[in-house]
């Protein structure tokens, strides 16, 4: 069954990388969600692939809302010509307004803090928290070494299967959108599914 997603929370850097491939995804990611009319939920920032992909979606004629710690309007420069930005205490109310204002999630490369958003909300996920699909934009094979590590921790016992197997993860924007609209939660995967199967009994 195909979900109609309204709106994707985006991870990404404040810097745009050594290579022009990270930028033109971001541009071709904002677009695909403009077009498809999901608003873009992100950091709130103007530098790096976070002010390309909120200028490709504005531009494009789509919605944006950032959402940014007071702390950072500086470092991250705060992108002022968003549909909505929202100016908040710390880290911890961002994320958390980030993955409410959000229908999934998806990481386009950048640095330690995407990979910081990106393994908090796919910990929610393994839990039971929430059910939204979460991607990781696979520009240029940037998240390989990732993945790969991933299946490591599943082959040492770290990592259950079905969990690693949430993660989805495509290389073009198009088709990330597309399976992420598909993607539906497996019953029984998350830990308080497990929980209350257990206390039920048979």
């Amino acid at each position: 069954m195909k979900n109609k997603l309204r709106s994707l929370c985006v991870y990404c850097g404040a810097s745009s990388g050594h290579e022009p491939a990270y930028a033109d995804a971001a541009r071709a990611l904002g677009v695909q969600m403009a077009h498809q009319g999901i608003a873009l939920v992100y950091g709130g920032g103007h530098v790096g692939l976070m002010g390309v992909i909120a200028d490709a979606v504005l531009q494009a004629g789509g919605e944006v809302t950032g959402i940014i710690p007071k702390a950072l309007m500086d470092t991250e420069i705060g992108h002022t010509h968003l549909t909505r930005l929202l100016v908040v205490r710390d880290m911890h109310e961002r994320k958390a307004l980030m993955a409410e204002h959000a229908q999934g999630f998806i990481a386009m490369p950048g640095g330690i803090g995407t990979l910081e958003e990106l393994f908090e909300v796919m910990t929610w996920m393994q839990l039971g928290f929430h059910e939204k699909p979460v991607g990781l934009l696979n520009v240029q094979g940037f998240y390989d070494g990732l993945l790969a590590f991933l299946d490591h921790q599943v082959q040492t016992g770290f990592l259950r299967a079905e969990h690693r197997a949430l993660l989805i993860h495509q290389s073009e924007p198009a088709s990330l959108i597309k399976t992420l609209q598909q993607f539906q939660m497996p019953e029984g995967v998350s830990w308080l599914s497990r929980q209350a199967a257990r206390t039920l009994g048979p």
